[in-house]
Formats: structure tokens, C-alpha cells, sequence
């Protein structure tokens, strides 16, 4: 049997408002709706007073409005950043024109995976550089918030998660949704990272988590657990794709992803590579060649 992830998609907002989501937090929703962000882009806002901006958005002078809306009369003193994708780090730049609050983020686009001499050119912002860059266990704090950095690679190499420890939750990005998994997407994006991470949180004691985009987990281990259970089935169903003679991702992906819409093929045929590189560096498959969408892969 399949295995089920209990998915959240049902989430009551409106586009611009401010809305308190948990003591101490709110939330603005950008106007980008995407099979990729769900409703748009959720930036939340922690403490009163002096307050912290997780995750401005995408560029949208109208979104940062209302985010600067949110906190009129109050001080933005940090911006903090999950990671640098499109949806997420470009709205920096246009909320520094209205504040003076620093970035900080684990590093720039590929921060990750440059460390290792892997080289990342597309699919982020390249644009942003953290004021201040932040690692696994660092703790940034003003009047009546604090936050623990906690280091999630995987969905990207500079991915971050921000745990609010008067609360205990944890402000996900990408890393862990309700509504869909995660995208992996290699070079940038890593499977045996990526599932590194989620049994990261395992060892967490985090009581919800906040994605950037859709509704909160109010049960975050067993929403961990399923993904690591998908991930893991993922593989079983390369394999048997190999064991059925398809040794190739693009004939694997319409087997693998029946219920998937044709056009997300080629984001899910990346997180197959991904898949792949995994199986591959655990050698559990072999790649016939170059490592790529194009490769052809066998059991050794």
C-alpha cells in the first residue's frame, strides 16, 4: 500500500492582511500562487517591538508594503532568510530600502554545496549575500523572541530553519510543508542531505511547524516520518523500474508519477536524479555513463 502522508492544503487568508497564526507570530501571504508555492509565499513576523521577518518574498514592491504595513510604529531589527530561492530572498533587497535590519541567511545561492567545490548556477537568486551569515545551533534573539538557526540541507545547500524557542516551533521554509514535499533538485538540491535533515528533526522536540508556504503541522513527527516512508518508496519504485528493463529517468518518471500532471514531469524527473544519486553513492545502482537526466542506470 502506498504510503499515506497526511497533507494539509486547506487554509482560510487573505492576500496582504496580517494575521496572528500563534502568540507572538504573524503571517502576510504574498500574492504568487504556483504549483510550486501553493498559495504564495508566507512571511511571518516574530515578537513585538523590535521584530524578526522570516522569508520576504518574492520582489514584490506590493507584498513588502504589506509586510511594512504589519509593522507600522515597530522596528524590523533582523531578516532572516530559509534559503535563496526565487520566492523567498529577492524581497530583501526592497525591504532594506525601508529599514535598516541586516540578513541572515547560512550563505548565498549554492553556499552549500560551493564549501565542496560543486559549482550551482541556476534556479535561485544570485543576487542576494547575507549581511551576516548564521550555522547549525546559532541563536539570534531581541526583547521577546529568540531564535536557534537549525541547518536543514537538501531542498537547497543554504537551507535554514528558524525554531522559535519561546514557543517551540519551527519555521520550515521549503524543508518539511503540509500541502507537498519537497523538490530536489541536484546540484544544488541533495537526497542523502535532504534525508539527513528530516531525521534531523526527528531528534527535535519542536511542537509545530511553520512552512513558508501553506498551513501549519500541528503533528510535525509524524509528518517527518511519512516523508522519510516516501522517500524510501521512491526508491523501491526505481528499482523495480530497472527490474522492469527501464533504465532511464524520462521513461521512469510517467511510471513512477501516474497521478502527477504532465507538466510537472520535469521537476519530478530532478528529484528522481536525486533519488538516483543517492541509490548510486549507497551502491544500491549504477550509472552507465555520465550521472544525469540522460544516463542510463542498472542494479550493480
Amino acid at each position: 500500500m502506498p504510503v499515506q502522508i497526511p497533507y494539509r492544503r486547506q487554509l482560510d487568508f487573505t492576500y496582504g492582511a496580517s494575521e496572528v497564526v500563534a502568540p507572538g507570530v504573524r503571517r502576510v501571504i504574498a500574492e504568487n500562487p504556483s504549483p510550486f508555492t501553493l498559495y504564495g509565499t508566507g512571511t511571518y513576523i516574530l515578537g513585538t517591538g523590535k521584530v524578526a521577518v522570516i522569508d520576504p518574498g518574492p520582489a514584490d514592491p506590493v507584498h513588502i508594503n504589506a509586510v511594512l504595513a504589519a509593522v507600522d510604529g515597530e522596528e524590523i531589527s533582523h531578516i532572516l532568510v530559509t534559503h535563496t530561492h526565487m520566492d523567498h530572498s529577492p524581497g530583501c533587497a526592497i525591504l532594506q530600502q525601508h529599514c535598516s535590519a541586516p540578513t541572515y541567511a547560512y550563505g548565498p545561492h549554492g553556499a552549500g554545496k560551493l564549501e565542496q567545490g560543486v559549482s550551482v548556477e541556476e534556479g535561485g537568486d544570485m543576487e542576494f549575500q547575507p549581511d551576516e551569515r548564521v550555522a547549525d545551533g546559532d541563536i539570534l534573539e531581541a526583547d521577546d523572541w529568540s531564535v536557534e538557526c537549525v541547518y536543514t540541507p537538501g531542498h537547497t545547500s543554504n537551507h535554514m530553519c528558524f525554531a522559535l524557542r519561546e514557543s517551540k516551533l519551527l519555521f520550515t521554509g521549503d524543508h518539511v510543508m503540509g500541502w507537498s514535499t519537497s523538490i530536489i533538485s541536484p546540484p544544488d538540491g541533495d537526497m542523502a542531505a535532504y534525508m539527513n535533515s528530516l531525521n534531523l528533526l526527528l531528534e527535535r522536540d519542536d511542537e509545530a511547524y511553520w512552512p513558508t508556504h501553506g498551513p501549519v503541522i500541528n503533528d510535525p513527527k509524524t509528518h517527518v516520518k511519512a516523508f522519510i516512508a516516501h522517500r524510501r518508496e521512491r526508491e523501491e519504485q526505481i528499482l523495480n523500474c530497472i527490474d522492469q528493463e527501464v533504465y532511464n529517468i524520462l521513461d521512469m518518471v510517467p511510471m513512477m508519477y501516474a497521478d502527477t500532471p504532465e507538466f510537472m514531469y520535469p521537476a519530478a524527473a530532478r528529484s528522481v536524479l536525486a533519488a538516483i544519486e543517492y541509490l548510486v553513492a549507497r551502491g544500491e545502482v549504477v550509472s552507465q555513463g555520465e550521472l544525469n537526466l540522460d544516463g542510463q542506470f542498472t542494479r550493480p
